[in-house]
This record gives C-alpha cells, structure tokens and sequence, in this order.
C-alpha cells in the first residue's frame, strides 16, 4: 500500500493542529495549600518558633488577669530545660475574643535562662480590646 506525500502532509498537520490547540490559560480558581506546619498561633497560648527553642524551653505556667482599666495582662514562666545558658527572645500577640490581631503587639524582649531556671516575663496589652493572646520565643538574634 502506497501512502501518498498529500496524505502524510495533512496527516502531520493535524497532529500539529491539535497539539497547538492549548491555549495556555489559566482554567480557574484554585484552594490555598497547605502550610507544612498547623496554624498553632491561631490555637495555642504559646508557641516556639525554632527547632532551638523547641528542644531548649519550656513553659511551666501561664495567668492571665484583666488590670483595672480592663487591659490583659499576662505572665508566663519560661523554663531552661538545657544544662547551660541560653538567650532567647519573646514578645506577645494579643487577639480579640475572635481570634483577630487587636494590632497589638509587644515587642519581642530578650530573656536570659541560667542552667535549668525558670524565669518570670510579663506582658500587658496597649488597650482593652485583647481577650486573647499568644506568647512567642524565639532564639536570641
């Protein structure tokens, strides 16, 4: 059987003609990714943000007491699980009762753990809207 040159043209163009035929729009709306780590800041009282912290502190406790002009204000208990000194860093985030940033934010301050001591920091919100909060750590920078 003879295929004619014709044939094989229009055969090969219409390869061509679908294979073009994308049309490299983007076709639509999509869902966020996943982040590799759950929103802890959005559930947790307190949250490490670095594998240093996370192996070195640890919080022995927390209170929370409104002051009398109905700010929040917070005190934790930091705690050296580490057989030498550390520096690290802390700050609070504090939230309406939604969970939103109040747009008040502390800055972060430095805390220095002797060998296994727990040590007092303390925070108080700029205004009375805070109902919540989140406390973060950090290694000294």
């Amino acid at each position: 059987m003879k295929i004619s040159i014709a044939t094989m043209m229009s055969a090969a163009a219409g390869v061509l003609l679908l294979a073009g035929c994308e049309t490299g729009y983007d076709s639509g709306p999509y869902l966020p990714q996943p982040s590799a780590t759950p929103p802890w800041e959005n559930s947790e009282r307190l949250v490490l943000l670095d594998p240093e912290t996370q192996a070195s502190i640890n919080c022995t406790g927390i209170s929370e007491r409104m002051l009398d002009d109905n700010r929040l204000e917070i005190t934790a208990q930091l705690r050296n699980r580490e057989n030498h000194r550390i520096e690290v860093q802390a700050n609070c985030v504090f939230k309406d009762l939604n969970g939103f940033s109040t747009g008040d934010e502390t800055p972060f301050q430095t805390v220095i753990l002797t060998e296994n001591a727990t040590e007092t920091i303390k925070f108080a919100s700029a205004n009375n809207a805070a109902r919540r909060y989140t406390i973060r750590v950090r290694a000294a920078r």
